[in-house]
């Protein structure tokens, strides 16, 4: 008999799970329920790729549903293994909480204070945590934040030019997707001693986007700030705007903050400038004109905050391309790299269009990499790392 952690990482339309036995790095088994609240489909594969399971229901209960699909499932593939605990991205963990702590119902209230500043995912990042708690009181679960790595960023980085008092009370830059960028300084060791020790900025291109300069494999500047919608031009997200225009919104089109709200995190981004879709592949696929403004613009927008870390770097010795458009879109990559050989990067043309893990040439100065990340295999350590100590704790 193993033990076994499940993780789950709940988005605002499908849910994620993957199981991880004994002390075993790769994950047993993988999965997600999408669809959640128009046709849902529960899709899991094992470690081989193999499906393993694929059903559909009508759409009723959303997330819940889902949730306790997921669970029914993962209690019939642990068989007769033991589940040891669960372990769950949260978008924001805010000032206080700077690494993965154990939930209760305490942590759960604190959490639900951050929803305004991550509204797209808190909600759904608590949830299923909340129906754990009741359904499963005695399975131990572990949270872990997105905003945790980069609370090594100086001050100085983190603070806006606003009165010292809402800095003082949390109004700072916290950064996000930070456990994307703490997988990728797990592996620059072994894929670029140079880049670990130096200066790198990794590339987190999805349908959410953002960018972290690294210094000796630590966070020291992001792209996203206060919020999940700063900086890079993303799906639906708009990126960096003039705060103006949003004092114009309400002044001038009589817009409250809800509208706002809807407008800057879901109508706004690659879907907004093309009018067509949110999915970069679908915006290359396009011919039409809008389509590839809004690519112009997403390529611009990281060349241009690229340029803004390497200042704050003093030099780049590294990139590192990672998520969804980062690791399979061979174009935006070329894209990047030719936009920054100002810094170095000289583009292996075919190291690229085969998805290489190197993709510049021996010739270039900057290395440019791809690598697929791997949140859901950092939940799962911390949650078995924070689980055994508190088991010995008890033990003692």
């Amino acid at each position: 008999m193993s033990t076994a952690i499940a993780v789950l990482n709940s988005g605002s339309s499908s849910i994620k799970f993957s199981l991880y036995r004994d002390a075993d790095t790769r994950a047993a088994l993988r999965g997600q329920a999408e669809g959640i609240h128009t046709e849902p489909h529960l899709v899991a594969r094992d470690a081989s790729g193999a499906v393993v399971a694929d059903t559909r229901w009508p759409a009723r209960d959303g997330h819940l549903e889902a949730l306790d699909r997921i669970v029914g499932f993962l209690r019939q593939a642990l068989g007769a293994d033991t589940l040891q605990a669960v372990g769950h991205r949260v978008a924001h963990g805010g000032l206080r909480y700077s690494k993965p702590e154990r939930v209760d119902a305490k942590l759960l209230d604190a959490l639900e204070e951050l929803v305004p500043l991550a509204p797209l995912h808190q909600p759904h990042n608590l949830l299923p945590m909340r129906r754990l708690l009741e359904r499963a009181p005695e399975v131990p679960q572990v949270a872990c934040f997105d905003t945790a790595f980069h609370r090594t960023v100086p001050e100085v980085a983190q603070m806006f030019g606003l009165p010292r008092a809402l800095h003082e009370a949390g109004v700072r830059r916290f950064g996000f997707h930070g456990i994307s960028y703490e997988y990728i300084a797990s592996q620059l060791s072994s894929l670029d001693a140079q880049a670990a020790r130096g200066r790198t900025v990794v590339l987190h291109l999805g349908n959410g986007a953002s960018l972290c300069a690294m210094r000796e494999s630590r966070s020291v500047a992001t792209t996203m700030g206060f919020t999940a919608l700063d900086g890079l031009v993303m799906g639906t997200r708009c990126g960096a705007l003039d705060p103006g225009v949003v004092l114009y919104l309400m002044q001038s089109r009589g817009m409250d903050a809800a509208a706002i709200e809807k407008l800057l995190y879901q109508e706004s981004g690659l879907l907004g400038v093309s009018g067509i879709s949110p999915d970069m592949r679908t915006l290359l696929a396009s011919n039409e004109a809008s389509a590839r403004t809004a690519i112009d613009l997403y390529a611009y927008r990281i060349g241009r905050e690229l340029g803004s870390l390497a200042a704050a770097l003093g030099g780049v010795d590294a990139l590192v391309f990672t998520a969804g458009v980062g690791e399979h879109s061979a174009e935006i990559r070329a894209r990047v790299c030719r936009d920054a050989a100002w810094l170095g990067v000289a583009l292996d043309e075919e190291a690229n269009a085969k998805g290489s893990r190197l993709i510049t040439s021996p010739a270039s100065r900057v290395k440019a990499w791809r690598v697929p990340t791997d949140e859901e295999g950092i939940i799962a350590s911390h949650t078995r790392s924070l689980t055994e100590r508190a088991a010995e704790k008890m033990r003692a």
